[in-house]
């Protein structure tokens, strides 16, 4: 798509390769990035591992224009990712004191120790751009095109709230759908016309389990781009080529 600037997301943590903890911040992540013009391209779930970290990070901010990444910034052995980004850029992790000192006070109030776990929250990169938000004692963080935010859904976005400050927009990504009756096998070689057609739209065809609550239909097509008019055209020209279905505008 013209005038739309790239993202990829990296998600941190043993947790997630086990199938421990279930993913929930990707989607709202790029749904959100989405409405600011920015168009998630890539994502990996990484462990906790050091090298592992660094290879990705260094590898993905020099192909996009943004690089957001989720977990191992709590207190626990662990969370290693500050660590990591640091040794990323060839920097050291270093005490943050105004973030130490939130922290602190934030503590004190609850009458809670503050550890030297804890205190591992309070560490960044040397020179990196704190991002505190209303809501969130712990804040994220950026340095360069990298954005380092927590695992925790909740809290990851209140930081993410912070962040969208600080980014570059492109052009806003609408998102359209058509609900069709008809089998991808069907519908391929038309849709294939379709979509070299209008080159600066996205069509993506989704099949429905019979028993799917999101469409009563057998296939859902999602049109996406940033001129309505384009949009409004590839749609119909899908629903005619289907010949049977609905069109059906989604708002994000």
């Amino acid at each position: 798509m013209k005038n739309t600037l790239s993202a990829a997301v990296i998600l941190i943590g043993n947790e997630l390769l086990s199938g421990s903890i279930e993913d929930r911040n990707l989607a709202h992540i790029a749904k959100t990035l989405e409405v600011k013009g920015i168009r998630v391209r890539e994502t990996r779930i990484i462990p906790d591992i050091e090298s592992e970290i660094v290879a990705a990070v260094n590898t993905l901010r020099a192909k996009y224009d943004y690089v957001f990444t989720t977990g191992g910034i709590g207190p626990t052995h662990d969370d290693i990712t500050s660590d990591s980004i640091a040794a990323a850029f060839g920097i050291p992790n270093v005490l943050q004191q105004d973030v130490f000192d939130i922290i602190k006070g934030y503590l004190d109030n609850k009458n809670i120790e503050f550890t030297a776990a804890a205190q591992r929250m309070a560490y960044a990169p040397e020179g990196a751009e704190i991002i505190k938000t209303e809501h969130s004692i712990v804040p994220g963080y950026r340095i360069d095109n990298v954005f380092v935010m927590a695992g925790v859904p909740r809290i990851m976005r209140q930081m993410l709230e912070g962040v969208i400050a600080h980014l570059k927009t492109g052009v806003t990504i609408h998102n359209a759908a058509v609900h069709a009756n008809v089998g991808e096998g069907e519908i391929a070689a038309a849709l294939e016309l379709i979509q070299n057609a209008h080159p600066d739209i996205d069509i993506g065809s989704y099949p429905q389990d019979t028993d799917s609550v999101i469409s009563q239909y057998r296939v859902i097509f999602v049109v996406k781009g940033t001129d309505l008019t384009e949009i409004d055209t590839t749609c119909n020209e899908i629903l005619a080529a289907c010949q049977t279905g609905r069109y059906e505008a989604i708002k994000i």
